[in-house]
C-alpha cells in the first residue's frame, strides 16, 4: 500500500451490483448554501437571488427521522433551492457540475477493486490516524465531505451517526476526510456532536490520491468566495474540493464497494454502507 502523509498542525447512471458494487451518478444542477442546516429551515431563509447567503448560525443540524432515508431528506433540500433560487444561480450551479461531468472526474476516481492509497493525516484532537493502522482493527469507511459551511455534507455526516453504531457493529470504522483546516474540522465535529474522527486532508492531498478532486469553475469559486470564504475554511485559494465520495475498504485495503457522484447533493445512504459492510463480514 503505497502511503501518502500529511500532518497539519492539529485536524449518477448509476452503476450498482446487489454484492459489492460501485454506486456512480451523474446529474446537473447544483446548490451551495453558507449555512448549517437548520431542524425547520425556516430561519434565516436566503432569497431566491442570493441562495448561498444564509447566516452561518449555531443552529442544531437536521438530523434524519428514524428509519428516514437521508436521499429523502436531501431531496427535500433541493426543492427548496429550486423553489427560491434565480435562474441565474441555478444556471450557475448547473454549469459547475457540469464541469465536473465534463472532466471526467467519477470515471477516473478510485472504484471497486482498487487497493485504497494508504495515508496518514491529524485528526479532530491533533491525532496522527493513518489509514495502516484503521485497517488492523477492521474494515473501514472513507467518508468525505466538502466542510462545514456545505449543507448537505452537514445533514450526511448527521444521518451517519445516527448508524454509527450498526457500521461499529459490523466491524468497521468509520471516519470522514475534509480539506477544511484542522481548527474547521473540529469546530464542524463539535456542532454536529460527532463520535467518529474527522481528518484533515489540507490541500485534498488524499483525495487527489484517490482521485476525487475537481476544481471549481470561476464563477462558483468566486461566488463561493463572495458569500463565506471558502479560501478562509481550506487556507488556499485553489479553488480545488472533493467529490462526496464513500468507500468501504476491507483488511486487505482492497474498495470492496464505493460511491462516487459528480453532483455534490447526492451521496451515499448509510444504510447501502452497513449493508456492504454486513456482506462483507459474511463473506458476501
Amino acid at each position: 500500500m503505497t502511503t501518502h502523509t500529511t500532518r497539519t498542525t492539529t485536524t449518477n447512471l448509476l452503476l450498482a451490483t446487489l454484492s459489492m458494487g460501485v454506486a456512480a451518478f451523474v446529474f446537473t444542477g447544483c446548490e451551495e448554501q453558507a449555512s448549517t442546516p437548520t431542524s425547520t429551515d425556516a430561519a434565516a431563509q436566503p432569497s431566491a437571488a442570493e441562495p448561498e447567503q444564509e447566516a452561518m448560525a449555531h443552529t442544531p443540524p437536521s438530523i434524519p427521522a428514524a428509519g428516514r432515508p437521508l436521499a429523502t431528506e436531501l431531496e427535500a433540500k433541493k426543492a427548496g433551492f429550486e423553489q427560491r433560487a434565480s435562474e441565474e444561480i441555478k444556471s450557475l450551479y448547473a454549469a459547475g457540475t457540469q464541469a465536473v461531468v465534463d472532466a471526467g472526474v467519477v470515471d477516473n476516481a478510485k472504484k471497486m477493486g482498487d487497493q485504497a492509497p494508504g495515508f496518514t493525516l491529524t485528526n479532530q484532537t491533533g491525532e496522527d490516524v493513518s489509514l495502516e493502522g484503521l485497517l488492523e482493527q477492521g474494515p473501514v469507511v472513507l467518508l468525505w465531505y466538502r466542510g462545514g459551511w456545505c449543507p448537505y455534507c452537514n445533514i450526511t455526516l448527521a444521518a451517519f451517526q445516527e448508524r454509527l453504531d450498526d457500521i461499529r457493529a459490523a466491524g468497521a470504522t468509520l471516519v470522514a476526510l475534509t480539506p477544511e483546516l484542522p481548527d474547521r474540522s473540529i469546530s464542524t465535529a463539535d456542532k454536529q456532536g460527532l463520535d467518529f474522527q474527522v481528518l484533515s486532508d489540507v490541500g485534498n492531498a488524499v483525495a487527489r490520491d484517490y482521485g476525487v478532486v475537481f476544481k471549481l469553475t470561476e464563477g462558483v469559486q468566486a461566488n463561493y468566495e463572495k458569500n463565506f470564504g471558502l479560501s478562509d475554511f481550506n487556507g488556499d485559494d485553489s479553488g480545488e474540493l472533493p467529490l462526496a465520495a464513500t468507500y468501504v475498504i476491507d483488511q486487505n485495503g482492497t474498495i470492496r464497494w464505493a460511491f462516487l457522484d459528480a453532483d455534490y447533493r447526492n451521496r451515499a445512504e448509510p444504510g447501502d454502507v452497513v449493508a456492504a459492510l454486513e456482506r462483507l463480514k459474511t463473506g458476501g
